[in-house]
């Protein structure tokens, strides 16, 4: 932590306040959990956007070990079903957010400072949720980066097909069919246990010699 926030963090009265970066495909969306502005490392964050709205909710942040990345859940309040349905947009998955605290002075309005990271992430799934009222609001999934420690290679396969959807226009698996043969790529394969394989024996104490 900052060392300047740090000493902040242990007066006896102190402003914080809390914020959300979200770096959308075309859109980078800076909000604060209250109604003020505050310029953080440079960049502005307001307690209501006018394209995307306000934040509605945010999880409760916490330390943990375990077999799963942390994950957290922003609920935000979009002015119009434009706004939702953009928010919502598949092509944002994998966009990064981060979450960050720090401190205000509040004489001066500046951070006191640098703010402290509580998250870094990115989108996973969301969802647009509509109540009894017909309000509408957008929750948005984001788990850590580390999620990528656990993706699984699932649906590589040697065809012409998967080949070309990683590398368009290569046809060096054009006419493949099918394979019962294990195909090492950009890695070297497994040491095979048998010492004897094809037409010749070798040993470090004699020459080669012909196997019938």
């Amino acid at each position: 932590m900052d060392p300047t926030l740090k000493n902040a963090l242990a007066q006896s009265a102190v402003v914080l306040f809390g914020a959300v970066n979200i770096q959308l495909p075309s859109y980078d969306l800076r909000l604060l959990d209250g109604a003020a502005v505050v310029v953080a490392e440079g960049l502005t964050y307001a307690g209501l956007d006018p394209a995307f709205g306000s934040i509605a909710d945010l999880s409760e942040l916490s330390e943990e070990t375990g077999d799963a990345a942390p994950e957290i859940t922003v609920t935000l309040n979009p002015p119009d079903l434009a706004a939702s349905a953009a928010l919502a947009n598949p092509l944002n998955q994998g966009s990064t957010i981060r979450v960050l605290a720090g401190a205000v002075d509040p004489v001066t309005g500046l951070t006191i400072g640098q703010p402290e990271t509580l998250f870094l992430g990115e989108i996973d799934v969301p969802t647009i949720n509509v109540d009894q009222s017909g309000a509408r609001t957008v929750e948005i999934t984001a788990v850590s980066v580390f999620e990528r420690l656990f993706e699984v290679e699932e649906g590589q396969r040697a065809s012409n097909g998967w080949h070309q959807s990683i590398w368009p226009g290569e046809k060096g698996l054009e006419f493949m069919t099918g394979t019962n043969v294990n195909l090492y790529w950009g890695v070297k394969p497994p040491k095979s246990s048998d010492l004897s394989k094809g037409g010749s024996l070798w040993s470090p104490n004699s020459a080669n010699v012909s196997v019938a």
